[in-house]
């Protein structure tokens, strides 16, 4: 299967909102890619996210996998083609973190079916691939910061979904988890050729790790591209009002975005 992820003309408002949150944004992800999505505050990414994920139904427009729009598709069947990694993950009961990962394995159990040896299988070797093996007896809620979000990619990855949506996956990260993340969801796509789209804040984060850039402002598209044409010092000022550098790194091998001032 082609695994294409496609938006078109979406749009979306909420209840007892005049405006609309999503306006008219159309975007395709390719099985592969990793497509970033940048903006403001109140630009509509996490909206965005929500209706690629299928769990928001758009006002307007459509959005496919495959040629087949979400609407149509039973939650079940979605959730083993479409996993979520949410920016903040709590848990009411102490569940460890070998059962948070297993939890992702309920969208691919019948009604009443209990998790079996295959399922063990998956959810462990998802823990291996994140890096947090070690962790799986550990109580979800002792983990650190950066723990419990490879943890949470981990039960994404025991989905065995073909395409990850991820909503700021390394914010509230110190730097060397930052880096953790973004290495780890690198390594993903190039060992399994993991599908992303991640909504992000970081520009750095989106220079280092996408193949592809979509800018809303005001839940419209501003620009769409590849990375190195699309992340500009023109774009960066139209889409935050701020002046900034953006240059090739020697060292990093990518673009690197230094803001300088506001300019609004």
């Amino acid at each position: 299967m082609s695994d294409t992820l496609i938006a078109r003309h979406v749009s979306f408002a909420y209840e007892r909102q005049a405006r609309r949150v999503v306006d008219g944004v159309s975007l395709e992800v390719r099985r592969g890619a990793i497509v970033g999505l940048l903006g403001p505050n109140g630009s509509g990414k996490t909206t965005m996210l929500r209706l690629l994920s299928g769990t928001l139904a758009p006002t307007g427009g459509q959005v496919t996998l495959d040629g087949v729009a979400l609407g149509t598709v039973p939650r079940r069947d979605l959730a083993r083609r479409i996993a979520v990694v949410p920016q903040e993950t709590h848990s009411a009961f102490d569940f460890s973190a070998l059962e948070i990962v297993m939890m992702g394995r309920y969208p691919h159990l019948g009604a009443f079916e209990l998790e079996g040896a295959d399922d063990l299988a998956i959810a462990r070797e998802a823990l291996e691939a994140t890096g947090t093996a070690a962790l799986e007896s550990r109580p979800f809620s002792t983990l650190s910061g950066g723990e419990k979000q490879r943890v949470v990619i981990a039960s994404a990855l025991a989905q065995t979904a073909d395409v990850l949506l991820l909503d700021e996956p390394t914010a509230s990260l110190d730097l060397g988890f930052q880096l953790d993340v973004t290495a780890l969801l690198a390594r993903l796509n190039r060992d399994r050729a993991a599908t992303m789209v991640v909504s992000t804040h970081d520009l750095n984060l989106a220079a280092t790790l996408c193949t592809e850039l979509v800018l809303l402002k005001a839940g419209r598209v501003i620009a769409r591209g590849r990375t190195r044409d699309v992340l500009t010092r023109a774009n960066v000022r139209a889409l935050y009002g701020v002046d900034a550098d953006v240059v090739e790194h020697a060292g990093a091998g990518h673009l690197t975005v230094v803001p300088l001032a506001r300019v609004e």
